[in-house]
């Protein structure tokens, strides 16, 4: 059994180590239609801006597109209906309807995040964004997450969250000064049995004077038994871009 164990970390250790080599090869050989946000550089405030106070009506509007083709996905609208023990999001696809709602408790902090599928229901609240808005900033953590309906059943999650810069971005609601951040969740537990190796990336910028971020690009892989990480499956690959709020 020690041995197994042994062989077990050895193996995720070398999937780290060798993960964003294989990511630059792969990516490398595929042409993303939408381009890469590029924003211009800011120097960091001498104090860190307050994130905009959750309020019930507050809304966000984006659409989504497929960093492959950009291809419209569907255009989301979410707003918060509720501010009382948690700040409950609902989430509506002009294309999907009616879609999970994200719960945070408190604000800034996910306990329920619809992003990807299945919705994940954290057993403990993970920051949103970085908990210091500076660059350079680092925070890792681990934590169980559930899926819904499934209350029997749960799965180990990492997480770890870095502060880039902070950058000036244009998207169609406007200019923003944005906090540039990754979320890079390394390797997790699927609560698909037959995946056995999982990557989630994200970059995002918030923007703190509306609350919530502009534009939100993230992509996963995972690989089932016997397939290689230079085949490894895509999950969705995303781009969410704000185009109206109040």
């Amino acid at each position: 059994m020690a041995t197994y164990c042994l062989q077990v970390d050895s193996v995720r250790r070398l999937f780290v180590l060798v993960l964003p080599v294989f990511f630059l090869a792969s990516l490398a050989g595929c042409i993303s239609s939408q381009p890469y946000p590029v924003g211009i550089v800011l120097p960091p405030p001498e104090v860190a801006p307050q994130v905009r106070a959750p309020q019930v009506g507050q809304e966000w509007v984006y659409i989504v597109r497929n960093v492959f083709n950009q291809a419209i996905v569907d255009t989301v609208t979410e707003k918060i209906v509720s501010v009382d023990k948690e700040v409950r999001i609902q989430r509506v696809g002009l294309k999907s309807g009616r879609l999970p709602d994200e719960i945070q408790s408190p604000w800034g902090y996910i306990l329920q995040d619809p992003h990807w599928t299945p919705p994940q229901v954290f057993q403990r609240a993970l920051p949103l964004w970085p908990e210091n808005l500076a660059p350079k900033w680092t925070g890792f953590y681990k934590v169980r997450y559930q899926v819904p309906g499934f209350p029997n059943s749960s799965y180990g999650w990492s997480l770890g969250v870095t502060a880039i810069d902070w950058e000036r971005v244009s998207v169609q609601a406007g200019q923003f000064s944005t906090l540039k951040y990754q979320n890079v969740a390394p390797y997790f537990e699927s609560n698909d049995l037959f995946r056995v190796l999982n990557y989630r990336q994200e970059d995002v910028w918030l923007a703190p004077e509306i609350g919530r971020w502009v534009i939100r690009r993230g992509f996963g892989r995972y690989i089932t038994p016997g397939v290689f990480w230079a085949d490894a499956y895509w999950e969705d690959y995303l781009e969410w871009e704000l185009i109206s709020w109040k």
